[in-house]
């Protein structure tokens, strides 16, 4: 069934979100295809949409002292869509795994075919202790979706990223207005941005497959200055470290290009 974003709980309660959309102008690069960061923005509002569907959207989070925050995110595109080619956003919660509440996502292009796979972690927090609660606080109003899953165990999908050795630093940032969201932080797809950036465009324009994997650390404030140190683990691997001027990582994340 597909799912209307404007009016999330206006079909019922449903265990996967699902959206049909063409691939706009804004979200491919020169290559005329559909970029990295435009499917972590496609994730994002399914993630936001369906959460307001199963009753645990920002709004009944608040009203319960409670806020959603992202830590960790895989996405594996294995086929990057064209300019309006018709495409299935899907998204779905996916059990707990200790503290993290996992959520699920993929993209199937007009044939059906899966040729994005995504996986996040999320804590929930308290908002006036600033602490992670117990998965358990909200699992009972979410379905489990058991035996949907996008990546194997193998996979180390949404998991912690170590910290890398001899980075160098390869740009800098302030976080301003265009990268602050609703909660009052740089918000997370901005980030996917900001690594892109650093690379040869040539280099994005030219992958047919990625992956990135990545991993929210402290946030990121309006006037922020952040230092990007980046190296290789492999002629096509680069891994990236995002550090405040405390010294802080802001974010760490690893991204294959193929």
């Amino acid at each position: 069934m597909n799912c209307d974003p404007s009016n999330p709980k206006g079909a019922g309660i449903v265990d996967v979100w699902q959206e049909n959309l063409p691939v706009r102008f804004g979200s491919i690069d020169k290559s005329n295809r559909l970029t990295l960061n435009a499917v972590f923005q496609y994730f994002q509002e399914a993630a936001i949409s369906h959460a307001d569907n199963l009753g645990v959207g920002r709004e009944e989070m608040a009203a319960s002292g409670q806020v959603w925050l992202l830590s960790r995110m895989t996405v594996s595109v294995n086929k990057r869509s064209d300019y309006l080619d018709t495409i299935t956003i899907r998204s779905w919660p996916r059990g707990h795994e200790k503290l993290f509440v996992i959520r699920n996502y993929e993209i199937k292009d007009k044939a059906g075919n899966s040729v994005v796979a995504g996986k996040s972690a999320w804590l929930v927090v308290d908002l006036g202790k600033r602490r992670p609660l117990r998965p358990e606080v909200i699992m009972e109003r979410m379905p489990s979706n058991h035996g949907l899953d996008t990546f194997t165990a193998e996979d180390n999908a949404a998991s912690g990223l170590e910290e890398r050795s001899n980075l160098v630093k390869v740009s800098e940032r302030k976080a301003l207005y265009t990268d602050i969201d609703y909660n009052g932080h740089v918000n997370n797809v901005r980030y996917i941005q900001w690594i892109e950036d650093t690379l040869d465009t040539k280099l994005l324009e030219n992958a047919g497959k990625m992956r990135l994997d990545i991993n929210y650390l402290n946030e990121v404030l309006l006037g922020d200055k952040i230092d990007i140190y980046s190296g290789t683990l492999n002629e096509n691997t680069f891994t990236f470290d995002g550090k405040k001027e405390n010294g802080q990582s802001a974010f760490r994340a690893e991204l294959k290009l193929e």
